[in-house]
C-alpha cells in the first residue's frame, strides 16, 4: 500500500531528526512507529479484556443462554407482553 501524508513542520522535523539517528528511510521510520502504535493499542485492549474476564462481571447475571443471539425475540415478546401485540 502506498501512503501519501501531509506533515506540519514539527513532525517532519521528528522524521527527519530520527531518520539520521537511525540510517532509516521515512517509510521504515513511519513502518516502525505504525508497529510500535499498534503493539501498543493491542497491549491495552488486551489488558482491558483481561480485567473485564477477571471482574467477575461476565456470567454474574441469570437469564436465557441465547440471549445475545436471539434478543430481538426476547424483547418483542417482552414489549407484547407489555403493550399488546403490535
Amino acid at each position: 500500500m502506498r501512503v501519501n501524508a501531509r506533515l506540519d513542520e514539527a513532525l517532519a522535523a521528528k522524521l527527519s531528526r530520527l531518520q539520521s539517528l537511525t540510517g532509516l528511510s521515512a517509510s521504515d521510520v513511519l513502518k516502525r512507529a505504525i508497529d510500535c502504535l499498534h503493539k501498543e493499542h493491542m497491549a491495552s485492549v488486551q489488558n482491558r479484556l483481561d480485567s473485564l474476564l477477571s471482574s467477575e462481571f461476565i456470567g454474574c447475571a441469570e437469564g436465557p443462554q441465547d440471549l445475545a443471539s436471539e434478543y430481538k425475540r426476547y424483547l418483542a415478546s417482552d414489549l407484547a407482553g407489555k403493550h399488546g401485540p403490535s
